[in-house]
């Protein structure tokens, strides 16, 4: 397993290896001990999939606040994403700052997001699935979001905004400054 530790050290790319033959391929996408040896301690206790028929359809930047804030390892399956994880941990030194990869069924890579972070990626190519464990369960109320191209967070988006496809939830949601205080961690 490959381990790449990002511009925001707490945030990391993973590549489970494939093993390859006439058949097709096997991969092991989690094991618990190798994920401790990277730095993931927390439990998964939630799985969620998601489909994106189009290319451009941006999802977040989401997250939840205690208790019931959720790390997230991310992998897209079929397709390709660009995955983005923004610091919203206030007592960070990187509060405020972003980093991305690119997720793909060619790449195989996965990215973990902890807690305290916001989340959103945008689909590269039609009809794509996404993949991630949560270390949190879904609660509404918990729920948080910030606009996907908030100008304080000058995310460097590979989609013209005016391509971007968006729920109506996430087309109002606010700015970065209204996260002030989300997380302390």
């Amino acid at each position: 397993m490959k381990v790449e530790r990002l511009d925001i050290p707490d945030v990391i790319l993973i590549t489970p290896p494939r093993f390859s033959d006439s058949r097709g391929f096997f991969s092991e996408t989690y094991n618990l001990d190798r994920m401790r040896d990277a730095g993931i301690n927390l439990p998964f206790i939630q799985d969620n999939q998601s489909l994106s028929r189009q290319k451009g359809v941006v999802r977040g930047l989401h997250c939840q606040l205690a208790p019931h804030e959720q790390g997230k390892l991310v992998r897209c399956t079929r397709g390709a994403i660009w995955d983005v994880a923004v610091d919203a941990r206030t007592r960070s030194p990187t509060y405020g700052k972003w980093v991305a990869a690119e997720l793909s069924e060619e790449n195989w890579s996965q990215l973990w997001i902890p807690p305290g972070f916001l989340h959103g990626f945008v689909t590269l190519a039609d009809n794509t699935e996404v993949q991630y464990k949560c270390t949190g369960l879904y609660d509404k109320a918990s729920e948080r979001a910030v606009i996907w191209n908030c100008p304080h967070l000058n995310i460097a988006w590979p989609i013209a905004p005016g391509d971007a496809i968006l729920s109506d939830k996430d087309q109002v949601a606010p700015h970065f400054a209204e996260a002030k205080g989300w997380f302390s961690i």
